[in-house]
């Protein structure tokens, strides 16, 4: 059986929201540095166009964190693919991310750098799903979209690696 995608959220949907949150964090930030840390393969789409999107001085780095196979749902065995190229100590740190599911991944990503000194350190993330959370204390800072359970593919999100370049955020049918 092949999938097929319904649209969710539209590219103008998600475009707009990028560019509040980017001016909420540029307001928060006034006058200081951000360090935003992508969480590899699904946020880049993300944190590329929130970081268009903030007027403060801006760096980048990019960590991999997975719990997922080619399947639909955490597998709960959580590994580090890639460690961040540079240090935290004493940095003002956003950790990007695309989707908060369960929140194993990210609970267990906080707690690694929270150890590595940073100055301050807040999360968003493009798309939250409170209804699956399994892991409590994942606060999110800046959210783009709250989103029904159903598995949601574009905008860097991917079914099997497919769909990551969809310029909207849609829903699968009909995967199994």
């Amino acid at each position: 059986m092949s999938e097929t995608i319904k649209v969710l959220l539209s590219e103008e949907e998600v475009e707009k929201r990028i560019k509040a949150l980017g001016e909420q964090i540029s307001k928060d930030y006034e006058g200081k540095n951000v360090h935003l840390i992508c969480v590899l393969k699904g946020g880049v789409f993300f944190m590329c166009e929130l970081a268009k999107n903030i007027t403060v001085p801006v760096s980048l780095d990019f960590m991999s964190v997975s719990s997922y196979g080619d399947g639909k749902s955490s597998s709960g065995v959580v590994k580090i693919v890639k460690d961040l190229d540079e240090s935290l100590e004493g940095k003002d740190v956003i950790v990007v991310e695309d989707i908060i599911d369960s929140g194993r991944t990210l609970s267990y990503l906080l707690e690694i750098l929270k150890k590595r000194g940073p100055k301050s350190m807040k999360l968003c993330t493009l798309l939250d799903k409170p209804e699956r959370r399994v892991v409590e204390g994942v606060q999110v800072d800046y959210l783009g979209f709250q989103i029904p359970d159903e598995f949601v593919v574009g905008y860097g999100l991917d079914y099997a690696q497919k769909y990551r370049n969809l310029p909207y955020i849609g829903v699968v049918e009909g995967a199994e």
